[in-house]
């Protein structure tokens, strides 16, 4: 006996030590070891996961970041070129209206012009066949047709030399 130890006591109780050691080795120790191992790299994995999520999210927002500064792009370029073809459309409107009113204000000039010259000839007309009827009132006596048109051409020629 040592110390109120029996020394028999000592060794079954060493016995189902080294027995308990060895059953929570084989069955219990194996087993946990081999759970914990698992859910290590199952922390592992999920942590690989998460970065490579984290690591496509970045690219896919900084693609998002220069898709969205292509399409601004894209939409102040086609903002750009409807107001080019608005302000083309514009110039070639007014310039259109111009080529117009010049048309119309040089046909009504040509209007103008051929009213005032018939206008002119059926006055040189009246005043040709009156003179030749004052005439011939004043000199009392007929005159032939050809001596008739004689007159109205000179006199027309007169009539015309001073209205320039």
């Amino acid at each position: 006996m040592l110390g109120g130890f029996h020394l028999i006591d000592m060794v079954i109780m060493l016995f189902f030590f080294i027995l308990l050691v060895y059953f929570v080795s084989k069955f219990a120790w194996g087993p946990v070891m081999n759970m914990m191992q698992k859910r290590e790299e199952h922390v592992a994995n999920e942590i690989d996961a998460a970065e490579k999520s984290r690591v496509d999210a970045e690219k896919a927002s900084q693609e998002a970041v220069a898709q969205l500064t292509q399409t601004k792009q894209e939409a102040q370029k086609i903002i750009e070129d409807a107001k080019s073809a608005g302000v083309k459309q514009e110039q070639d409107i007014i310039a259109s209206a111009r080529k117009e009113a010049d048309r119309i204000k040089l046909s009504a000039q040509e209007e103008i012009q051929n009213e005032k010259d018939k206008a002119l000839q059926a006055l040189q007309d009246k005043v040709a066949s009156l003179s030749v009827l004052i005439a011939s009132k004043v000199i009392e006596k007929e005159i032939s047709a050809q001596d008739q048109d004689k007159l109205i051409e000179e006199y027309i020629k007169e009539v015309g030399d001073s209205n320039e």
